[in-house]
């Protein structure tokens, strides 16, 4: 497995993303609905982990019990950003603050069914700002001196290209073995629905 860690150092590395949805509609200002989770929850934030890591094979939380989870999440320093669409959560960004001024994006992803719709570079263009204006938004926190996040080839095959493409900066890379692990998902089986833009998102039925 190799690992690739990111980096900004400057809130004028990022490079925002339009959806695609509005651009193609003419109307930059729209995209999916990013909302922070103000008030942290164990059972939200494992049902977003579990959805978004079940084919990428994300396994270091999934044996965490609640009062684990309850410590992960509800710290002042964590805070998770979730994208919407139409309604239903599509993916999320859950950012850590240090107490040096970095802020790592610990996890960042989309549920697979949301994958491929124009909602990765918006919703990275949000956390990433948001990483960026913590120290600002959050009494007791310095500003923001950098944010980072690492990503690795178990990750979707757009995951790199979307931080590149935002302003990140590779600094370094690590490549290690790894026993091949299967991961449950929200539950055993689960798996997107085929979707078709001509039913707006709705799930439709496979031959």
């Amino acid at each position: 497995m190799t690992t690739w860690y990111l980096e900004q150092t400057s809130a004028a590395d990022l490079r925002p993303a339009t959806s695609a949805r509005a651009a193609a509609a003419g109307r930059a200002a729209e995209g999916p609905l990013i909302m922070r989770a103000e008030t942290p929850s164990p059972e939200f934030s494992r049902f977003l982990y579990a959805s978004v890591g079940q084919d990428i094979r994300w396994t270091d939380r999934l044996s965490m019990s609640w009062a684990e989870w309850e410590r992960a999440v509800c710290r002042p320093e964590v805070e998770t950003w979730v994208a919407y669409d139409r309604g239903t959560p599509a993916g999320y960004a859950e950012l850590e603050a240090a107490t040096d001024g970095s802020v790592e994006i610990v996890y960042f992803g989309l549920i697979p069914a949301f994958r491929g719709r124009g909602i990765g570079g918006p919703l990275l263009s949000e956390a990433v700002a948001r990483a960026w204006d913590l120290g600002e938004r959050r009494e007791g926190f310095v500003p923001t001196k950098r944010v980072w996040l690492h990503t690795c080839s178990k990750d979707g095959p757009h995951a790199m290209d979307n931080y590149l493409r935002r302003g990140f900066r590779l600094y370094r890379t690590e490549t290690a073995e790894e026993d091949e692990v299967a991961t449950p998902g929200p539950w055993p089986d689960a798996g997107p629905l085929p979707y078709d833009g001509e039913t707006a998102g709705r799930p439709v039925a496979g031959d």
